[in-house]
């Protein structure tokens, strides 16, 4: 009779980010083999964040080998732009900025239009014209299986249909890490190295490997109005308040962000990497609870991506 003697290695929370990090930098090798003219899309978030650096490891010694782009509508959180432009300097990035400036110059805004039109408007089709402006065959994102419904149809890699259209029913199938790269004439891909983490992953990681993020995700003391039980930070003089309305100083961070009148805030203590994990931990909100933009009954996720949305 044998016995068998090997044990199974211990799961610990840095061999699963481990194991994650390997996976993310193999999907990035494989995108910048596959692909001709590849983009790394960069929100200044925490997400994005962490992709950046997992392309700084992917092909160190040497630089990121495409382009990052930054879907600017204007209305960004000031210090997200301020924190790009240093780090755009600081790493060398080939930064490029895609806006729909026809847009800007009518005089497109959060409060011009609803959040749905807004988000079509200033976000989508500035992508699809960033996109075809420099013709990138594939974006590489952010985005997480666990942030919501139809974020968890994706494939590690996402066909789109001409027009940067997403249609669920045409995703191909991915066994073993085998990638189907192929495209046909006027389609593109979506590469999401970072599909299988989790918000709690992001955060450890960016904790084990003290990656910089804005310090708006942690909590301070910032002008906010409460709308509809929504804090909105009064980030400058462009937000219009309604009667009666005062501008109040209280301690919030942001789990998610975005164009400032879009993105609420939430009440906190968690000024420091470590109780912001520990908050996280005992929080049942969404990230995405804070995102107006993702509330609009006729806005859902599904129908933007459909529209070419990231």
């Amino acid at each position: 009779m044998t016995t068998n003697t090997h044990e199974m290695p211990e799961i610990t929370e840095d061999s699963v980010l481990e194991a994650l990090e390997a996976e993310a930098i193999h999907i990035f090798r494989e995108t910048a083999a596959a692909f001709q003219n590849p983009v790394l899309l960069y929100s200044i978030g925490k997400d994005s964040s962490v992709l950046l650096h997992l392309a700084l490891k992917a092909f160190a010694p040497a630089p990121i080998p495409f382009p990052v782009m930054h879907i600017d509508t204007g209305w960004k959180f000031k210090e997200m732009i301020t924190f790009r432009d240093e780090q755009a300097e600081k790493l060398g990035l080939d930064l490029r900025i895609a806006q729909n400036k026809e847009a800007i110059a009518e005089g497109v805004t959060p409060f011009t239009h609803g959040t749905h039109e807004y988000t079509r408007i200033m976000k989508t089709v500035a992508l699809r014209e960033g996109l075809d402006q420099y013709g990138f065959d594939v974006a590489i994102g952010g985005a997480r299986r666990d942030e919501e419904r139809s974020r968890a149809k994706e494939r590690v890699f996402s066909l789109r249909e001409p027009g940067h259209r997403w249609d669920a029913r045409k995703q191909r199938p991915e066994f073993w890490r085998t990638t189907n790269s192929r495209l046909a004439e006027g389609q593109t891909m979506r590469s999401f190295p970072i599909s299988n983490w989790t918000e709690l992953d992001v955060w450890e990681y960016i904790r084990k490997e003290n990656i910089e993020i804005p310090s708006l995700y942690f909590a301070a003391p910032r002008p906010v109005v409460e709308r509809s039980g929504t804090l909105i930070m009064v980030d400058d003089d462009r937000l219009p308040l309604e009667d009666g309305e005062e501008p109040e100083i209280r301690t919030v961070r942001f789990r998610t962000l975005g164009c400032y009148p879009l993105t609420g805030a939430v009440e906190s203590d968690a000024a420091d990497l470590d109780t912001l994990i520990e908050e996280m931990g005992q929080s049942k909100m969404s990230e995405r609870s804070g995102r107006l933009i993702d509330g609009e009954g006729g806005g859902s996720m599904e129908a933007k991506k459909a529209e070419g949305y990231f």
